[in-house]
């Protein structure tokens, strides 16, 4: 059943704050096998002009899909989670995520589609630090696959 067209534009309310550290830049980095010293080392990223080490690209992605799972977990939405995949992640920075920085996100839904009976549904995910500046905008595309037949 597709789901409701109701939904696009409707925005959650904003997650608590994550405190982004250095440890969890650092591990992550590795994780994704990116040695970039702004990364790991306070004095290489202050070089680069950042105030402490820098986040790789994608890192965000942990919070932002975590927040996402306030659209997910919406029972009036009514996506069965169980048949979702990933479809697709983007990211507009309009900064770099930094150790130290205390971030909450802000989902809305941009879109819902339905194609060959799979639901596609299309969150935005605004990410601010705590004094309210505007991090990043993450885009999340889920995929609800169609039911198979019986």
């Amino acid at each position: 059943m597709a789901l409701d067209q109701s939904f696009v534009g409707r925005t959650y309310p904003p997650t608590t704050p994550y405190e982004v550290g250095r440890e969890k830049i650092r591990e992550f980095a590795e994780a994704v096998g990116d040695a970039n010293p702004a990364y790991t080392d306070a004095e290489a990223a202050k070089a680069l002009g950042h105030p402490d080490v820098i986040a790789p690209p994608t890192f965000v992605f942990a919070i932002t899909f975590k927040a996402a799972g306030q659209v997910v977990q919406d029972p009036q939405l009514g996506l069965d989670y169980s048949r979702v995949v990933h479809g697709d992640q983007k990211f507009a920075y309009r900064r770099p995520v930094r150790a130290g920085d205390r971030l909450s996100v802000t989902s809305t839904i941009e879109a819902i589609k339905s194609l060959a009976g799979n639901d596609i549904v299309d969150i935005r995910g605004e990410v601010h630090d705590e004094a309210g500046e505007h991090v990043v905008t993450a885009w999340t595309k889920l995929v609800a696959r169609a039911a198979e037949e019986a």
